[in-house]
């Protein structure tokens, strides 16, 4: 919730105290108590699992972490003399129970040795922290617990609730699979396992082919937000093969390259970037998680370098 924690800084000397909620030990900064409940040791299996494309991820008894690392230069030449180079990392933990809290905290500077030249250390560990929270909230089971409470508590809505979530978590990188039960396929075929799977060397050669939904099968869906994303093609889940995604505003996974022209394109905003390592072709690709806001001007099909994508019109 980083538009929530935006400038404010919470202390233990809260009703959280009772309940013996210390983030890591020492260093506290940022609390936020989400009004959900979050105790089935397989909710909290999912959340974790879920994120480790992601973050670095830990969990112990009813606690579940999340570690984000960066790398900081003082310099941009590494063999220029002088050059020193340091990895530092941020952590947010989630506390289980009958509420959930979600705490960071940031180090100081010393805990990673002695880089004093490091340049607003802090507002980017702050940064960094807020940015795994946003993507916790928006990606995980968490995610379906909110909107929920927002339709209930507020009366609006799960369309109107699931555009308040995406408006407090303007940080949020979309992960794939961070949900334990995914959309399955509307056919009966059998995913096949990772390690059966010929992954190619580079990106598949474009364009797109047309008729891929004749040619290729339905696979399982993805849910963004609530809304399933078709995919055809799709095998396993390590992003070797990703095949296409989009039922109307469609692109070819395995041939896009992740140049970025899709989204400057578009001027509804039908696209933003989910993180899908693995894959040959690039470890980004652009979701269509606003399919449906598609308004048929064709512009990012056209500027397509690897023409990756086909736009089909709404009926």
């Amino acid at each position: 919730m980083s538009l929530l924690l935006k400038d404010r800084v919470w202390t233990m000397e809260a009703a959280t105290a009772k309940r013996g909620v210390y983030p890591l030990h020492g260093f506290k900064l940022g609390l936020y108590r989400l009004p959900i409940k979050l105790e089935e040791p397989a909710e909290l299996q999912s959340v974790h699992d879920g994120l480790k494309k992601a973050f670095e991820m830990d969990m112990y008894a009813d606690r579940i972490y999340a570690t984000y690392r960066w790398k900081e230069q003082n310099m941009a030449d590494p063999d220029a003399k002088g050059y020193e180079e340091v990895e530092l990392s941020v952590t947010v933990e989630i506390v289980t129970g009958e509420v959930v809290d979600i705490i960071y905290q940031i180090f100081p500077i010393e805990k990673f040795g002695d880089p004093n030249w490091v340049k607003d250390y802090r507002k980017k560990a702050d940064h960094f922290a807020k940015l795994v929270i946003d993507t916790i909230l928006r990606n995980t089971i968490l995610a379906d617990k909110m909107i929920s409470h927002f339709v209930k508590s507020e009366k609006i809505s799960e369309v109107a609730a699931i555009q308040k979530l995406e408006e407090l978590t303007p940080l949020a990188k979309i992960v794939l699979g961070a949900k334990p039960k995914p959309v399955e396929a509307t056919d009966e075929e059998v995913e096949e396992d990772d390690d059966s799977i010929e992954i190619p060397d580079g990106a598949k050669p474009g364009p797109i082919d047309v008729n891929y939904k004749s040619k290729m099968k339905l696979s399982s869906s993805y849910d963004a937000m609530g809304y399933a994303i078709k995919t055809w093609g799709r095998k396993g889940t390590n992003n070797g093969i990703m095949g296409v995604w989009g039922e109307f505003v469609s692109v070819d996974y395995d041939i896009c390259i992740a140049d970025g022209g899709c989204l400057e394109a578009c001027p509804v905003g039908v696209y933003e970037w989910f993180d899908t390592p693995g894959n040959p072709a690039s470890g980004q690709k652009p979701l269509m998680s606003k399919e449906l806001d598609c308004i048929f001007c064709l512009a990012c099909e056209g500027v397509c370098p690897p023409q990756a994508i086909k736009i089909f019109e709404q009926k």
